[in-house]
């Protein structure tokens, strides 16, 4: 069976939809404020690698804890999960990704899972984070 990271093209495409998907953010007033502090410039890079990870292809070595950690603790934002999922419909546009292309969909829902759960999992307080999480995989183009 393929997996989504496969079927999506591999790392090369994890990359341009990672860079796709940070200049949408950065241009967009809501979701922009989540990188107002900067971000390491190996941003994209790791994204790539993290999504590469849960969507099937190579681990990563990135640690779960930590990225939710980064994600934790300031408080509900609906508004800015919607947003940065239509940014991430945006960048599927932008890489080439047609409107009911299966690929895409699955892509779409992942992000928006991922989003809205794991990233979102811990509104109050990253403490609330526990160590020795792992990046959840998506499963094969079949979904959750």
């Amino acid at each position: 069976m393929t997996s989504v990271y496969e079927a999506a093209g591999g790392m090369d495409a994890m990359r341009r939809l990672a860079g796709a998907w940070h200049a949408r953010v950065l241009a967009d007033e809501v979701v922009a404020h989540a990188f107002s502090h900067g971000y390491d410039p190996d941003h994209t890079e790791h994204l790539a690698a993290y999504w590469a990870e849960a969507l099937g292809g190579p681990v990563s070595g990135i640690a779960e804890s930590r990225v939710v950690r980064m994600h934790s603790g300031n408080g509900v934002h609906e508004e800015m999960d919607r947003r940065a999922i239509a940014c991430f419909d945006g960048a599927l546009d932008d890489v080439g990704l047609a409107a009911g292309d299966p690929v895409r969909r699955e892509l779409h829902d992942y992000f928006a899972w991922a989003t809205t759960t794991t990233m979102a999992a811990h509104p109050d307080s990253p403490d609330e984070v526990p160590d020795g999480l792992v990046i959840p995989r998506w499963r094969s183009m079949s979904g959750r």
